[in-house]
């Protein structure tokens, strides 16, 4: 079973597919609660906002799926589009389907997402997901 796939029909090259496959790595590491990998994604200051009144850091967040209180087992993402700031700054907007056990129930919703990254030594990091 694939755990995360891109639902699209166009193609990426460069900086753009660099960014699409940093989004699947960073699913990925959130089906298989790697903490390690997720650390080395997420910039320091990383926010997850998940509604307007709720938010979290990148230590609160990680430490929710470490402890299983959000344990994701499925990510589609659908039809991303890259959209860059600078040659350090970008977002990607697309429809995220996401499967996971929150608290313990089991949900599958479909998320407007976007998702911020900031270019660190010529590797992008996310620096913030809202969803």
């Amino acid at each position: 079973m694939v755990d995360v796939e891109l639902l699209c029909e166009k193609s990426f090259s460069g900086a753009d597919q660099e960014i699409v496959d940093k989004f699947v790595e960073f699913q990925q590491a959130l089906i298989e609660a790697n903490v390690d990998k997720l650390n080395e994604i997420l910039l320091d200051d990383f926010i997850l906002t998940q509604s307007p009144n709720r938010s979290q850091t990148k230590a609160e967040f990680i430490s929710d799926v470490k402890e299983g209180t959000l344990d994701f087992s499925k990510s589609d993402i659908m039809d991303p589009t890259i959209l860059f700031d600078d040659d350090s700054s970008a977002s990607m907007i697309s429809k995220v389907r996401l499967t996971a056990k929150v608290n313990g129930r089991e949900l599958r919703w479909i998320s407007n997402t976007v998702a911020n990254f900031t270019r660190v030594d010529g590797i992008w990091h996310i620096v913030g997901w809202d969803n």
